[in-house]
């Protein structure tokens, strides 16, 4: 440890007990200097530990902070300058955060900001598991450069110095962050997420060159992924975003890693239900196939415009995959070549689903010359692909 951090570390006050029989005043629990018998005597009924504790996270945050501003510089290569940062609104809340629009060196950013807290709420080893966590999306990412992969600008691991903007614009309220925050910043994407494309193209449904189109995007970012040994493990429409061309870029490389040589090393559920093959379900050791099967989710998705297992509990989708190969139900008229692709997707058995590469082949082979999608170019928008037909 830092011999700086170390000494301020060493400065802690002795606790007094309510009835007066604790020590007063400053010891030093680390470090040089004679330590008195009176001075290490006290009543442990009389202390609360768990605002000991508390305080001492606050002064390590403090201290930690102060350690990394005094450094000078960068010290990794994808850490930013915040001064060049411009944080202006909200536009997204998370589970561990909230995604902001702003400005970095003149450039129109989404800066997603992690507020560890301090406020006594979250537990120093959750505290570490989320560092741990946006680390490791920050790695991962930071090397990361293709057209259907979200750019990365840069990020921090300690952010005391910026300012978020207030609940009330029109007043200067700041709010200044726990000085262990953490923030990434990447490019904005106007066109928001692909879920929410969908969703407003629910009724009207999308032309099957559009369709193509962003499989081909998702696909390709995907291919390129795993060409880099990187396994997305969360592949969903929410993740996906859209940029002002209808350019699909793969976002959100929070559980992301690179692939194991031995797939023993990847177990564990991770990702969305809905989404997740079934080894991932069951806890299975996974490779990057898993990934394939929530790509065949998403291209059914995409065809659709419809949410897979709306009538179903998560519960029961994830029993269902797993025992009784449950997987949405494809349009009668959605095309041959199409449907195959998806089918190949989520195969229940991870080697029988093609590589992603593959995928792109097979794509890229498709006729969308004549049409193939949810609505015939010479029928009025509205979905009559599930309608009952006659014999």
């Amino acid at each position: 440890m830092d011999s700086k951090i170390s000494g301020e570390l060493g400065l802690m006050k002795s606790p007094k007990s309510s009835d007066g029989q604790g020590t007063t005043g400053n010891s030093k629990l680390v470090g040089g200097g004679n330590i008195s018998s009176k001075d290490m005597i006290f009543r442990a009924d009389k202390i609360d530990l768990k605002s000991l504790d508390i305080q001492l996270e606050k002064h390590l945050s403090r201290v930690w902070s102060r350690h990394v501003e005094n450094q000078g510089g960068p010290k990794e290569e994808w850490e930013i300058d915040l001064s060049k940062l411009d944080i202006r609104h909200v536009i997204a809340h998370g589970t561990y955060g909230t995604v902001f629009r702003g400005t970095y060196d003149n450039q129109e950013v989404a800066v997603k900001l992690l507020d560890w807290g301090e406020d006594g709420v979250a537990t120093t080893a959750e505290t570490a598991a989320l560092r741990a966590s946006f680390q490791q999306e920050v790695a991962v990412w930071h090397k990361l450069s293709h057209p259907n992969v979200t750019n990365f600008i840069g990020a921090s691991m300690g952010t005391s110095n910026l300012k978020i903007p207030g609940k009330n614009p029109s007043v200067d309220d700041n709010v200044a962050l726990p000085p262990r925050a953490c923030c990434v910043v990447v490019e904005y994407l106007p066109g928001g997420t692909l879920k929410q494309y969908l969703i407003r193209n629910r009724r009207r449904k999308l032309a099957f060159k559009v369709v193509i189109q962003l499989a081909l995007d998702l696909s390709g970012g995907l291919s390129y992924l795993h060409s880099k040994k990187i396994v997305h493990r969360d592949v969903k429409t929410e993740n996906m975003l859209l940029d002002a061309n209808r350019t699909l870029k793969i976002a959100d490389f929070g559980v992301a890693r690179v692939e194991a040589q031995n797939p023993r090393d990847m177990t564990g559920e991770t990702g969305t239900l809905g989404y997740m093959a079934p080894e991932v379900l069951e806890g299975k050791p996974y490779n990057r196939r898993c990934d394939v099967y929530s790509f065949g989710i998403c291209l059914w998705e995409i065809y659709c415009c419809d949410m897979p297992y709306p009538d179903l509990s998560f519960v029961d989708v994830s029993s269902a995959v797993v025992l009784q190969n449950l997987r949405p139900e494809i349009p009668r008229c959605c095309p041959t070549s199409l449907a195959n692709i998806m089918k190949r997707c989520w195969d229940g058995n991870a080697m029988k689903r093609p590589e992603m590469d593959e995928v792109v082949r097979m794509l890229e082979a498709i006729d969308t010359s004549k049409g193939g999608g949810m609505i015939p170019d010479d029928q009025a928008p509205g979905c009559f692909c599930f309608a009952p037909r006659g014999p």
